[in-house]
């Protein structure tokens, strides 16, 4: 999601993206603040790779298990909960739930650790508005819409630009645009407002969220075969501001690049969004301090003591009657071994995959991403447009900050800064060896310089720089996956197993986490002859 740099020299490197950040972190220069590492577990993780786990030493029967923590497991065991169905137990590998919207906190404020923000759900996202709903974030209705809490909707100024030296609101430059650029950017905007009222026969959006309610006609699953950057390419639309635009998008929301993100997939960040609300505000977020660890603690919550961290899955094999699944229990060091009439998988597919003792399929790919808590002594400033609540600059190969503390009703004093960088214009396997390989202190130049670029009135301000390094952050809506890989692997899914994860999708969204594990709970439910309606 975000800076500008002092003069054209390292501009033009910032532009360069992950080639700048091998030049902006070398060794050498002034030492850069302390702070915390961490990411998801790696040595599990490797672990879980080559298979190093001793047989287990006991057994436990349970109905129904959920394997894996993240926003698709929390709504597995919601939507089992919510259907009266409490038998269940959800075990996660890493020491906190939540996935990629876990969150920290220091002294200061709570922070973000990945996701941070849901956008209003649109009319079609009916489970997930009766789970906001339930948790306080809906808290009535006006005119048949709606009616969310204020002080969890993102506080003006939402978005400001860093362009040409100086802030301005909202992320479309306005200022300094060639013939050229005004052309393409209004025939762009009149596409994507085409796209975006487009139905089908059957009413049904053309790009909608979760995509499982979306068109399926043949010129829009076509989209899905060729590059966002090719669709463009098609159009003739050249504009540097236009495609610099884009492709802030496709990191924003992919980790990728246009030229790697499928053109269905880049409309779809465009076109799919119509927050369904009362009071004008369908075009708002929702967000607080720690992003959407917010959800997922509420969620975990309401599954209470059925959560156990530190549990690593690492086999399951069908038996005579359901399921079994090897846990290894990293406290304890020893394995057990679950019997379960029903197995969900809320994971990766390549987590999935070995543990069923399946091949991995190469079309799916991650992206790797660095996120950076900067706690400053003072808010930024900057010419122009006021501090906002998402900061990103037109000359920087990060994605920029949000600032944790913007909800609040004082914004003085000291703040945090969760700052993103997507890792990529580099292959996927490379960027991560970049992640594990850079030193920690280099990563924290590299922030420093980065934040200083932006804001340079934050000299002497800067505390700390808490890094979080996600390898695997998020799938790759790359072409031809979303309308042919995805489904292919959703109809392989056989009971006693059931998948739940984002990765069914094709993007890495809480709404497609969310929609996965509902519908993989469902189908849990219906297997085991536990009624319920449908929140579908």
């Amino acid at each position: 999601m975000k800076a500008d740099v002092g003069g054209p020299s390292r501009r033009t490197i910032l532009k360069g993206g992950m080639a700048a950040a091998t030049v902006l972190a070398l060794p050498g220069c002034e030492t850069p603040p302390s702070g915390s590492s961490g990411g998801a577990d790696m040595v599990i993780g490797h672990r879980l790779r080559d298979g190093a786990f001793p047989e287990p030493v006991r057994e436990e029967r349970v109905p129904v298990l959920i394997a894996g923590g993240g926003v698709a497991g929390l709504s597995a065991g919601w939507r089992l909960r919510e259907a009266g169905f409490d038998d269940f137990r959800l075990i996660e590998l890493e020491s906190q739930p939540g996935g990629n919207a876990r969150s920290g906190h220091n002294a200061v404020s709570a922070y973000p650790l990945g996701a941070h923000y849901l956008p209003i759900p649109n009319e079609e996202a009916r489970g997930l508005r009766h789970m906001l709903r339930q948790i306080g974030i809906i808290v009535g209705d006006r005119d048949g819409k709606p009616v969310y809490d204020p002080l969890q909707l993102c506080a003006d100024l939402q978005e400001r630009l860093l362009w040409q030296g100086k802030w301005q609101e909202g992320l479309v430059p306005k200022t300094g645009l060639s013939p050229k650029d005004k052309a393409d950017l209004a025939a762009f905007d009149r596409a994507m407002a085409a796209f975006s009222s487009r139905c089908d026969a059957q009413g049904r959006p053309a790009f909608a969220i979760p995509i499982a309610y979306s068109a399926q006609d043949a010129d829009l699953l076509a989209l899905d075969r060729i590059s966002f950057a090719h669709w463009l390419d098609r159009q003739g639309w050249t504009s540097p501001v236009l495609r610099a635009h884009v492709r802030y998008a496709c990191r924003d929301d992919y980790g990728a690049e246009p030229g790697d993100v499928s053109a269905w997939a880049g409309i779809h960040y465009f076109a799919s969004r119509r927050g369904f609300a009362a009071a004008g505000s369908g075009d708002n977020e929702l967000t607080w301090p720690e992003g959407n660890g917010r959800l997922t603690r509420l969620m975990a919550d309401r599954l209470g003591n059925r959560i156990a961290t530190g549990q690593v899955a690492f086999r399951a094999r069908r038996g005579e009657r359901g399921a079994t699944v090897d846990i290894f229990d990293a406290a304890r060091g020893t394995s057990i071994r679950y019997r379960a009439d029903a197995v969900i998988l809320a994971m990766p597919h390549f987590i999935a995959s070995r543990l069923l003792g399946e091949k991995p399929d190469t079309a799916y790919s991650y992206a790797p991403w660095l996120i950076a808590n900067v706690t400053v002594d003072r808010a930024p400033e900057g010419k122009g447009s006021a501090l906002a609540w998402d900061n990103v600059s037109a000359s920087s190969a990060s994605l920029g900050y949000v600032v944790a503390t913007h909800q609040s009703a004082s914004r003085a004093g000291p703040t945090v800064l969760t700052w993103y960088m997507a890792l990529s214009d580099m292959p996927p396997a490379s960027a991560r060896r970049l992640l594990v390989d850079r030193s920690d202190a280099d990563w924290r130049r590299l922030v420093r310089d980065d934040l200083l670029g932006m804001n340079p009135d934050l000299d002497g301000a800067i505390r700390s720089i808490d890094l979080w390094k996600w390898g695997h952050a998020m799938v790759r809506p790359t072409p031809g996956f979303l309308w042919e890989v995805a489904p292919q692997q959703r109809a392989a899914i056989q009971p006693p197993f059931f998948r739940a994860h984002s990765d069914l999708s094709g993007l890495s969204l809480f709404e497609e986490a969310h929609y996965r594990g509902m519908a993989a709970a469902e189908a849990a439910l219906s297997s085991i002859g536990h009624p319920h309606e449908t929140l579908l």
